[in-house]
């Protein structure tokens, strides 16, 4: 195998000779084999943002020359749109702060930009890491500014996506609009309600889960770049860390601003505790909201999509396996905010050593909740209602009878129930057009009369 050599501060080390990442890759390799999960793609491109965003603005105060800022820029084009995602194989969790995945990404980058200037990998008298293309940077800076652009893009994909959940409700409320059923509180049978309704109640939920998605994008778009170690810019020159944001701005195209206190923005992380929050909102909508799906199909008056056979022994048997899938992930949503405020709260002093963590949990998160909405999408727009089911359970149940309680009282109410109960009558509906009448029973107990605001 084409091998070269590199060395750093602990020795020398043999680096495959197709490989663009360099030492410190090799090193983090061997050192934190734990997980098996790469670091996050969305935020290796975030990350070759902001070191594009670095190497133009060490340009324009001409720190570094024109043709290595040039294929440095190349470079990190090339990453963001996409390619070399095998040349950053740096398990998700780390030690130091994520200094292995910036090393990793200084590596890939100065490489690559060997290559194009037409040099050997690894001549890194000409194209350094270090030296160039992490120039008045640290990892202490870059790595929380890279994480929030990569979660910013995601939260605005997932606005979008839940309102897309949100409309496929909106729709199946209006569809259901005119089937009457029976309400439950504590798994008992309640007053009735339509199923239009109970639709309606879900599409708020996730109503209100897209804004707060919307919304706390305003929590991270502060960001430390420019303070370097611990967000005092020691080391890099004013003109620099002035740049950089400005540059940054237009490499993203979002509206970020550089922390007014860059120590705060470098030590402290409750702004990912509080975006971890929002999301930790959605799993717990999606769980009760799921839960209640599958009671539905249950009790027969919605059906959800068969999608695949539910039985390696029973032949026939269909479950509701998206739903219960989705409810999977949404746990793991929940565990994952425990994570992130943990990890949050464990930084010391002027650095959080956990930021790997928070990374990890907080995208994983994200990718969780972007894939089960669109699943969710998908799979609530084929439900389909039984109306005769609906019906039937109307019908049957006593508790109808509480939707006559303004005209005849309470009292008059239980008698009826107790009627009822001693009768030969096996629908309640039937039993009522004896006793008060169809025109006036079929009016009380219209769809549009059930939901009405009062009577």
């Amino acid at each position: 195998m084409n091998t070269r050599i590199e060395k750093d501060a602990l020795g020398e080390k043999e680096i495959p000779g197709e490989k663009y990442w360099g030492i410190h890759t090799a090193r983090a390799i061997e050192n934190f084999p734990i997980s098996g999960q790469t670091t996050s793609f969305d935020l290796i491109q975030a990350f070759a943002m902001v070191k594009k965003a670095a190497c133009l603005s060490n340009y324009e105060i001409e720190a570094i020359d024109e043709d290595k800022s040039n294929a440095i820029i190349k470079a990190c084009d090339e990453i963001i749109e996409g390619n070399f995602e095998d040349q950053f194989p740096l398990d998700s969790l780390q030690g130091g702060a994520g200094t292995s995945t910036n090393m990793n990404m200084n590596e890939v980058i100065a490489n690559r930009a060997l290559e194009i200037l037409g040099e050997e990998k690894g001549e890194y008298t000409i194209v350094n890491p270090i030296e160039d293309v992490n120039l008045h940077q640290s990892t202490n800076d870059t790595y929380p500014t890279a994480l929030k652009i990569a979660v910013i893009f995601k939260l605005r994909e997932l606005s979008e996506l839940l309102a897309d959940l949100q409309n496929i409700f909106q729709e199946k409320e209006k569809e259901f609009s005119s089937i009457a059923t029976i309400g439950r509180t504590e798994y008992q049978n309640a007053v009735p309600i339509t199923l239009g309704a109970e639709f309606g109640s879900f599409s708020e939920a996730f109503a209100r889960d897209r804004w707060r998605t919307f919304k706390c994008e305003e929590r991270i778009r502060m960001v430390n770049i420019g303070g370097t170690a611990v967000g005092t810019g020691l080391t890099a020159p004013q003109t620099y860390i002035f740049k950089v944001i400005e540059k940054l701005r237009s490499i993203t195209g979002l509206g970020l601003s550089r922390s007014e206190n860059c120590i705060d923005g470098t030590a402290n992380n409750d702004c990912f505790v509080e975006i971890s929050a929002t999301m930790k909102s959605t799993a717990v909508n999606l769980i009760k909201i799921c839960k209640a799906l599958r009671l539905l199909h249950f009790t027969g008056e919605i059906n959800l999509p068969a999608v695949q056979a539910g039985s390696s022994i029973m032949p026939g048997k269909v479950n509701p396996v998206i739903i219960e899938s989705i409810i999977q992930a949404a746990m793991k949503i929940k565990t994952n905010d425990i994570l992130i405020a943990d990890a949050a709260s464990d930084g010391t002093l002027q650095i959080n050593e956990y930021m790997p963590l928070i990374a990890n949990s907080i995208l994983e998160s994200l990718s969780f909740l972007k894939q089960t909405t669109i699943m969710l999408t998908k799979h609530c727009s084929q439900i389909t209602a039984n109306k005769d089911t609906c019906a039937q359970l109307f019908d049957h149940d006593p508790t109808i009878i509480t939707a006559f309680l303004p005209y005849i009282g309470y009292d008059k109410c239980g008698e009826l129930v107790q009627e009822f109960k001693e009768s030969e009558f096996k629908s309640v509906r039937e039993f009522l057009n004896s006793i008060l009448g169809k025109e006036d029973v079929d009016e009380v107990l219209a769809p549009d009369n059930l939901v009405s605001l009062g009577y």
